[in-house]
C-alpha cells in the first residue's frame, strides 16, 4: 500500500506507527524461609510499550536442600550462593531425615 491512497475520492495519509513492546524476565525477590531454610524466588515478567510498562506478572519456585546439581546450576548466581550458605550438609541431612518421615 502507497503511503497515499484514494477512499471514495478523497486522499488519507497512511501513517506506519511502530511500537517497540519488550518483555523481561527479573528475580526481584529471594526469601529464605522455614527452618529448612528453603530458598524461594519470584520472577517477575514485565511487559513494556515504548519503554513504558503495561504489564508485570510473577511467578515463583522454591529450592529445597535436595535440589539436584544440574536444577541448581540453572539457577542465577546469587541463588546458588544462597544454596552454597544455607544448604549445609547437616541440613541436607536433617531435610532428608524429614522428608522419610513424611
Amino acid at each position: 500500500m502507497s503511503r497515499w491512497d484514494s477512499l471514495d475520492g478523497q486522499s488519507i495519509n497512511q501513517k506506519e506507527i511502530k511500537m517497540a513492546i519488550t518483555k523481561e524476565i527479573v528475580e526481584d525477590k529471594i526469601e529464605i524461609v522455614g527452618s529448612f531454610k528453603v530458598i524461594q524466588v519470584r520472577n517477575a515478567t514485565v511487559i513494556k510499550e515504548d519503554g513504558k510498562e503495561i504489564s508485570r506478572s510473577f511467578q515463583r519456585h522454591v529450592v529445597t536442600p535436595d535440589i539436584s546439581a544440574e536444577n541448581l546450576a540453572k539457577e542465577s548466581a546469587n541463588v546458588q550462593a544462597l544454596h552454597k550458605q544455607f544448604h549445609t550438609d547437616e541440613l541436607k541431612k536433617e531435610y532428608a531425615e524429614h522428608m522419610t518421615m513424611k
